[in-house]
């Protein structure tokens, strides 16, 4: 299984993967590639390794028999490519409202089904995520379900020899002082995290804050994906007030290096603990420059050439 990689902070090696939830189409104005012309993207543009999306319109367990993962394995490999991980898309507090249906234990056949497939293909990792607070429903019972679950998932996906990766999404236990606390809980060798800096930078944590973040899950951390990010102020305007009313600001991605997110600081932190693991890079939100294919390979580059800086000191 995908132990926590950690080595000497001086032998730091951006191993770099590729998100095809990038090229997916799942965004406005967002281009859209196959499978197979995502792969053959990712080894043109240079990246190490891929992340490949669990779901349509890329590697569904519904589409992916037999004959198909062993066409997806060996295509993997004649590019040289790694990879990575697969990424799964769990919800363990769907549901919680309808007592009399076991969507924890659904949810966990889904994970392992996914852990066969990341087996079939040559990976030893599933993202997963943890769950969304519904209002209404206790917290604890849903922190239940979220632990429930990733217990259950877990030891199904040990049977296949893959890693959980749960990534600092969804609500439930998104910052990593409850991460910790929730992983810790779990209590299995083989499930551990995907902390990425997304979260931690819109909960508002500073510099100093986000190195002790990265310290204090050093023991879980796994894998990580970044992308970069600008806020982008909104105004409603009220007619009784003769005057604009502040709403909630909305957030839009930008390649590297400019945006909110504080990079240097993660990934200094990465290789002060010694992080062995790959960096994935994803286009997961409407794209500055539009989402056409010149303007994602432009910015995936963009990446590529950023990580650079953080090699060889």
């Amino acid at each position: 299984m995908h132990d926590v990689a950690i080595g000497n902070p001086k032998d730091f090696k951006a191993r770099t993967c590729l998100h095809s939830v990038s090229y997916a189409g799942f965004w406005r104005g967002q281009a859209r590639l196959s499978t197979d012309e995502f792969l053959e993207k990712a080894k043109e543009l240079g990246f190490d390794g891929v992340m490949l999306t669990a779901k349509s319109p890329h590697v569904s367990p519904l589409d992916c028999d037999t004959v198909a993962r062993k066409a997806l394995r060996d295509k993997i490999d004649r590019l040289g490519l790694a990879l990575v991980c697969l990424a799964g898309y769990t919800d363990f507090t769907a549901g919680v409202d309808r007592a009399g249906i076991p969507n924890v234990e659904i949810q966990a056949c889904y994970v392992g089904e996914l852990a066969r497939l990341a087996r079939d293909l040559g990976t030893d990792m599933v993202r997963v995520f943890t769950g969304y607070e519904r209002p209404g429903i206790p917290f604890d019972a849903q922190y239940a379900m979220v632990l429930e679950g990733l217990k259950l998932a877990g030891r199904k996906a040990a049977e296949y020899g893959v890693t959980l990766a749960v990534q600092n999404h969804h609500d439930i236990a998104s910052h990593h002082d409850m991460m910790h606390w929730l992983l810790t809980e779990v209590n299995l060798p083989n499930v551990k995290a995907a902390f990425d800096l997304w979260t931690p930078t819109l909960q508002g944590l500073n510099a100093e804050q986000i190195r002790a973040a990265v310290l204090k899950m050093q023991p879980f951390i796994v894998h990580t994906t970044a992308a970069q990010y600008v806020r982008l102020p909104r105004y409603c305007y009220d007619d009784n007030l003769i005057n604009f009313a502040e709403r909630e600001t909305l957030i839009r991605a930008v390649p590297m290096p400019k945006g909110i997110i504080d990079y240097g600081t993660f990934f200094n932190a990465l290789k002060e603990i010694g992080y062995e693991g790959y960096i994935g890079y994803e286009m997961c939100a409407v794209l500055s420059g539009g989402g056409d294919i010149e303007n994602l390979d432009k910015t995936a580059k963009a990446f590529l050439e950023y990580m650079k800086k953080f090699e060889g000191r």
